[in-house]
């Protein structure tokens, strides 16, 4: 049974005040199985079950038939994501696919995930799959799969990164769907979208010519404060650009002193370890393929006992539109009174410790439009429970539209800070705690949507109780209720800013977080 089967209403989020591009998707339909039926699904060859795979998922077992199931109504313009789990192959030149605009079960457009890595872009008119474009991604256990069909583009995505394109006009309209051709996975959390309406391709930034970058707009919340010497958040504006597509040039370029935009090209791999970023930096990547494996960022002094900022504090560093894979330790680290520091529409999995950590005394800091996956600890913010001599008083940041996507715990994790203002986020199954607030932390935790979350906010959760203000959130499909008690300052009191409609919010940041989106 569908979790979301809604009329093609866009569902609009305006982000004007913050300098963000406005995001729109109307929900066609969906399915997560946790129902424990498949109720709504034609099927064809293969064996087909409701199945237990962490959570409860789709699955196709067998390895020695065409397998499809298809679901939905005659859309046109269609995105068609699943999570997808291969399982196995028969033979070379299988896959598992997510179907679009399927007119049967042998006509259709597909996205493939093949032996090996491989990525196929093809469709079917009656016979053999016809292969479009091909690509290949790093092997993994679970994959996030996207197909996008508008007019007669198609393109293919693969953990939220593009991975493949083509054109054809063979099919206009059709149902969505999944399939084994020959092959068997789990499928899970089905979700089709109608992006920017119907006959409107989706729009996407063109990366821009080789040797430059763009970062538009301007933080919100936190990150735009005047405080501490230092007005907003400007990065490397009034600097050189540089352009860096090796480890080398990476790390030298960050840790280099004045104003620069450093352009990432590439999804660079770098040495194990934590490499540092200096002030009055901008990073980011160009396109929806940029980013660091291997190792993660610091930003700060190194670590020492002073209780009070120092002189030279690092600040005024922007970090957007990067994938973060692999980190040896934490992928984003702020800390040692840092501050004016914004983390925005990057796209981090697979770390060792944190995926962004802010602490010891660090501030003024927004986290925006992130989007975090396949990873327990999420984000710290806040030493331990005897570091308030650095950070009581401090630790002021904001976490706004960011998708907190199956991560466990750490949605943040807060200790001292106030005010921690964590509005118009989306969670969906964290299966320990959302906003955990403790150790006399005062946060303000509004106009999220909550989604499958049995703890989404707690102010008792682990350690010494903190103090947290829970309003206006939505709490879906079988989500708990906040423990919140207390009173906490207002972060009005610091900036202006507008909560959007809670019930939007799903759509909205699923469309917008991430990379390649600004």
């Amino acid at each position: 049974m569908s979790f979301a089967a809604l009329a093609a209403a866009a569902l609009l989020v305006a982000a004007a005040l913050m300098g963000m591009p406005s995001a729109s998707a109307a929900t066609l339909f969906g399915d997560d199985f946790e129902d424990g039926d498949a109720a709504g699904w034609s099927r064809s060859g293969g064996s087909w079950s409701v199945v237990t795979d962490g959570s409860r998922a789709y699955r196709q077992s067998g390895t020695s038939a065409d397998a499809r199931a298809l679901a939905g109504a005659g859309w046109t313009d269609q995105a068609v994501q699943a999570r997808v789990k291969p399982i196995a192959f028969n033979g070379s030149g299988r896959h598992v696919a997510v179907l679009a605009r399927a007119q049967s079960t042998s006509s259709y457009y597909f996205l493939g995930l093949g032996s090996g890595g491989s990525v196929v872009l093809g469709k079917r008119t009656g016979g053999a799959p016809v292969t479009l474009a091909g690509a290949s991604v790093a092997p993994g256990t679970w994959h996030s799969v996207r197909l996008e069909a508008f007019g007669t583009t198609l393109r293919g995505f693969v953990d939220n990164v593009q991975v493949v394109t083509a054109t054809d006009g063979s099919l206009a309209s059709g149902r969505a769907g999944l399939a084994g051709y020959y092959a068997s996975a789990t499928f899970d959390d089905v979700l089709v979208t109608d992006v920017g309406g119907p006959s409107q391709p989706p729009t996407s930034p063109t990366p821009p010519p080789t040797g430059t970058c763009v970062s538009p707009g301007g933080p919100a919340g936190f990150a735009s404060v005047n405080a501490l010497g230092q007005n907003g958040t400007t990065g490397g504006a009034g600097g050189p650009a540089v352009e860096v597509d090796t480890a080398s040039e990476l790390i030298s370029a960050i840790g280099q002193s004045g104003p620069l935009t450093v352009c990432v090209r590439g999804l660079i791999t770098v040495p194990a370890g934590m490499y540092d970023v200096a002030s009055d930096k901008t990073i980011v990547g160009i396109g929806s393929g940029s980013g660091i494996s291997g190792g993660g960022l610091n930003i700060g002094l190194p670590v020492s006992d002073v209780t009070s900022p120092p002189a030279n504090a690092v600040h005024n560093v922007i970090v957007r539109n990067l994938l973060f894979r692999n980190a040896s330790d934490d992928s984003i680290n702020v800390q040692m009174f840092s501050h004016h520091v914004w983390i925005d529409h990057n796209d981090l999995a697979a770390g060792y410790d944190g995926l962004i950590d802010v602490k010891r005394g660090s501030s003024y800091v927004t986290v925006s439009w992130n989007h975090t996956h396949d990873h327990t600890k999420n984000m710290l913010l806040g030493h331990d429970d005897g570091n308030g001599a650095q950070d009581a008083g401090r630790l002021k940041v904001t976490y706004h539209h960011n998708w907190f996507d199956r991560t466990p715990q750490r949605n943040p994790r807060v200790r001292f800070g106030e005010p921690v203002h964590v509005f118009n986020n989306y969670y969906v199954y964290n299966t320990d705690i959302g906003v955990a607030c403790q150790a006399n932390a005062g946060c303000v935790v509004e106009g999220n949507y909550f989604e499958r979350v049995e703890e989404p906010v707690s102010n008792s959760y682990a350690g010494p109780s903190g103090r947290c203000v829970a309003r206006n959130n939505v709490f879906a499909d079988e989500s708990g209720a906040p423990v919140c008690s207390g009173t906490v300052q207002e972060p009005s009191t610091y900036y202006g800013y507008t909560v959007a409609d809670p019930n939007s919010i799903r759509a909205a940041v699923m469309a917008g977080s991430g990379v390649g989106k600004i």
